[in-house]
């Protein structure tokens, strides 16, 4: 599908699920370099730098949508807001959250020309609640396998919810939690593709640090990139 703000192709997003701005302004430079096309302000960088790391990184990279990922569960417009005011194109809220939390987020995305990504991780009906983020009026749905679930469960992937989710709506699906880049490569062909890239490969899986040195981050980036639009590995 196509939207207004997005042509249907695939897109890959980093995941900078770190702990320091200077760590996040590095590892998403290289990023960009290797050929990302998003940029999410993950939730550990948001709680030790707040929106001051969503506006420095939309400051250093203004053509690259930024994805704030705060995981709102609650005071959806005000939370949204500030996101929206900082730079954020996208916010990130969970489908466990109370019905008039999505609403309310989607709300400031109106106001504000932003958009809502709606997180079904952990949802006991992930396809009921994607229905129902499509009538509150998301624009972009995220199949999550979170950190601690994959580790308790193991081989536990997104790639496990992606067809009934894709039955259940026409929204664009978002692909997030541990994917190896073989199982990214997959992920357009499942209907899901908007791909994320962070640990273990671009994230260190065991610390909120860089998967690897910069070269081979840069080389691991790009290869993931290339096999989520088509390319060669």
């Amino acid at each position: 599908m196509t939207t207004p703000w997005w042509d249907g192709t695939p897109k890959v997003q980093i995941s900078l699920d770190l702990t320091t701005l200077e760590e996040a302004l590095a590892t998403a430079e290289i990023a960009v370099a290797a050929g990302v096309d998003w940029i999410e302000v993950g939730t550990p960088l948001l709680l030790a730098e707040g929106a001051h790391a969503v506006r420095a990184l939309h400051a250093r990279h203004p053509r690259h949508p930024i994805v704030a990922d705060v995981k709102t569960m609650d005071a959806g417009y005000h939370e949204a807001g500030m996101m929206y005011a900082a730079g954020a194109t996208f916010v990130v809220v969970m489908g466990q959250a109370h019905e008039r939390t999505l609403h309310e987020a989607v709300r400031a995305a109106r106001e504000h020309g932003g958009r809502v990504m709606g997180d079904v991780m952990l949802c006991p009906d992930k396809p009921a609640m994607a229905r129902k983020m499509e009538q509150a009026g998301v624009d972009v749905v995220i199949v999550h396998t979170g950190y601690d679930e994959r580790h308790a469960q193991k081989g536990a992937s997104p790639l496990d919810d992606l067809a009934p989710v894709r039955s259940a709506t026409a929204l664009p699906l978002q692909a997030v939690g541990g994917l190896s880049i073989e199982q990214a490569a997959r992920c357009p062909r499942l209907g899901a593709p908007l791909v994320v890239i962070g640990a273990p490969l671009a994230i260190a899986d065991h610390a909120l640090t860089p998967g690897a040195d910069r070269e081979r981050l840069f080389e691991t980036i790009e290869r993931f990139v290339a096999n989520v639009k088509g390319g060669q590995a």
